[in-house]
């Protein structure tokens, strides 16, 4: 009953966020599409997503993930993922809830209970499951609040702090007591995604990143690996390919622009790398777009 009451009210939340075009809680927000699609690139955020309707698969590295309705996705870490919808239709579109989760409260959180519960899961950074009503109870309450603007402002917080404790204390909650763990290899590494993610344009110094995250570079290697499902190098290609879609997208003038503003001297290596990646060249997607 839990689980199609949040099918029920994300229905009804899309219908307003769609009237508003935008937003209508500050966490969270419904992603809705009517059509099957080829893969797409994204760079997920720490997030719990919950699907209401359809199905969608996911390339994480070398894992494949599935996801149908009533699956939950948990996601710790920064992570570019390349996902496709290969279930939805105008009559029953793809519908997921995605609510943003906040370090800060899951910090505050974990100071008070990360020492009363023992850790089953190893350093990654995302995780598949079937929802869990612990937490969906919660986040009723807080789709329950759309119609309310003084009740998201006052009692939204709250809510959401509860959100977040029952997402630490489930599970797959594991997954981020490992992240807020200071000195844990899901921490060290998340200080070198970090360094990655603000300076993904400049060539990668794997000596420097090692020595952030307090490791030797083969240990880094191996722990970067473990949680993203990938390698350094291949982490930050995934997201100037990510950025140089967008660019495209956008229209910048050119395919040698594109390559140069995500930090690529060739254009000839950006347009190789680009087409491995998204299956289609970057002219054909620049061409799209105007």
């Amino acid at each position: 009953m839990t689980f199609e009451r949040v099918q029920h009210l994300s229905a009804e939340l899309s219908v307003r966020e769609t009237a508003r075009s935008g937003r209508i809680l500050p966490a969270a927000h419904i992603f809705q599409r009517e059509d099957v699609t080829a893969f797409e690139a994204v760079v997920y955020n720490p997030v719990i997503c919950l699907i209401l309707q359809g199905r969608k698969e996911m390339n994480i590295g070398d894992q494949l993930v599935s996801l149908a309705e009533g699956d939950a996705l948990l996601v710790s870490h920064d992570l570019p993922v390349t996902s496709k919808i290969t279930q939805a239709s105008s009559d029953a579109p793809y519908r997921a809830l995605i609510l943003s989760l906040d370090l800060g409260i899951l910090r505050s959180l974990y100071e008070q209970v990360g020492e009363t519960v023992s850790d089953t899961q190893g350093a990654k950074s995302l995780s598949a499951s079937v929802a869990d009503p612990a937490w969906v109870g919660p986040i009723v309450r807080y789709l329950e609040l759309m119609d309310a603007p003084l009740d998201i402002q006052v009692l939204g917080p709250m809510i959401l702090k509860e959100i977040h404790y029952r997402l630490l204390l489930s599970p797959i909650g594991g997954m981020l007591r490992n992240l807020l763990s200071v000195d844990s290899h899901a921490s060290r590494i998340a200080k070198s995604i970090q360094q990655i993610r603000t300076s993904f344009r400049e060539p990668l110094a794997v000596g420097e990143l090692a020595e952030v995250a307090g490791m030797s570079p083969s240990s880094f290697h191996e722990h970067f690996k473990s949680v993203t499902g990938t390698t350094p190098l291949q982490y930050q290609k995934d997201l100037r390919m990510i950025e140089a879609r967008a660019l495209l997208e956008r229209g910048v003038p050119s395919v040698s622009v594109a390559g140069f503003e995500v930090g690529y001297e060739s254009s000839t290596h950006f347009s190789r790398d680009y087409s491995r990646k998204f299956g289609c060249s970057p002219k054909h997607h620049l061409a799209r777009a105007s």
